[in-house]
């Protein structure tokens, strides 16, 4: 009978939903976006289905990411959406999952509180909470319990969290809700002040993951974009170099790398030596944006290293701490968070 219960981690993430399942591994990596027809409240299209829809529906479809910078902005659309996902990551089952949801480390009690609800209503057996830079610490293979300092830059889609962990728990931490939706906007912005053309969020994701850039490349690279002319009103084609796109995201990067900077500062001498040793990780989808890890060691002056699956890992952590599960559950009762304060 013990088989057939799946345990389940998940990244609740601005942009995407990572489920982790116990012994299997990573089963579904989604956009944690929604299509929703407005007259009948009627789910369209979820995940991967929906994003394609993102700015080209008619006026009765809306599509939406129910998530924002990180949190809870549309209490029903996210049940459902997880609802969804749970069902498509486990199939049918008799048992209900216990589930570990990932949250940033600065969420209020009220927002943790909406993520439980959401997961409980969605079909959790019981729902535990884990702050993301724990998750993505042990997704990168860090062993947090030792007495060793440690550091975690994760940058998601929209928040970015910087945290010094050590024996289990963090010391210092910050969460600041600027990450790679606020990257997107920064591109969004540029590209019409400079260009007077208007493009949407599908191709200003584009334009960071091809071309974007925190620090000088040694060779300039262009990118072709279509977008709508704001005079004409047109279609219109530009071509965009990585120069452009290093002058678009560099409000949005210097907050980011001005908190990595800010933790350092706050951190205990002793842990901060360690730091000096074992270097600074990064996780997320954000940390792939070219030359940003060089950005914050020419910063900082410490190492930087990206972890070897900077996208999965904060999912494969949560997962990982599905081993923790049974022994919380024989000593504590009701909603409950590991690696973190609730």
């Amino acid at each position: 009978m013990a088989a057939l219960k799946t345990d389940m981690g998940i990244d609740l993430g601005t942009a995407s939903i990572l489920v982790y399942a116990k012994g299997k591994g990573i089963v579904l990596n989604e956009p944690s976006v929604v299509a929703i027809d407005q007259n009948t409240k009627q789910f369209l299209a979820v995940g991967e289905e929906a994003r394609k829809m993102l700015g080209r529906t008619p006026g009765n479809i809306i599509a939406m990411r129910p998530l924002r910078d990180g949190v809870i902005s549309d209490y029903e659309v996210t049940e459902k959406m997880l609802k969804y996902f749970i069902q498509k990551a486990i199939g049918k089952s008799f048992f209900k999952p216990r589930i570990i949801v990932c949250v940033p480390s600065g969420v209020t009690e009220v927002e943790k509180r909406a993520v439980v609800e959401a997961s409980t209503q969605a079909g959790a057996k019981k729902t535990y909470l884990i702050e993301e830079p724990i998750a993505a610490a042990i997704g990168a293979g860090i062993d947090i319990t030792q007495p060793n300092g440690n550091m975690v830059v994760d940058i998601g889609g929209g928040t970015t969290d910087v945290a010094v962990i050590s024996l289990g728990g963090m010391v210092v931490s910050r969460s600041i809700k600027v990450a790679g939706d606020e990257c997107d906007d920064a591109i969004i912005r540029y590209i019409r002040k400079k260009h007077n053309v208007m493009i949407g969020e599908r191709s200003a994701e584009e334009l960071k993951m091809k071309i974007g850039t925190a620090y000088k490349r040694d060779k300039d690279i262009t990118m072709e974009i279509r977008g709508r002319n704001l005079v004409t009103g047109l279609p219109k084609t530009i071509i965009v170099s990585s120069e452009e796109i290093l002058e678009a995201l560099e409000e949005p990067i210097t907050n980011i790398v001005d908190t990595v900077h800010a933790v350092l500062e706050r951190t205990p001498p002793e842990l901060a030596a360690d730091i000096g040793n074992t270097g600074i990780v990064m996780t997320g989808g954000g940390a792939l944006l070219y030359g940003l890890d060089k950005l914050i060691f020419e910063r900082t002056g410490i190492p930087t290293r990206i972890a070897d699956d900077p996208i999965e890992c904060v999912a494969i952590g949560t997962g990982k701490a599905l081993d923790w599960v049974d022994v919380l559950d024989n000593s504590i009762v009701g909603e409950e968070s590991i690696g973190g304060r609730y």
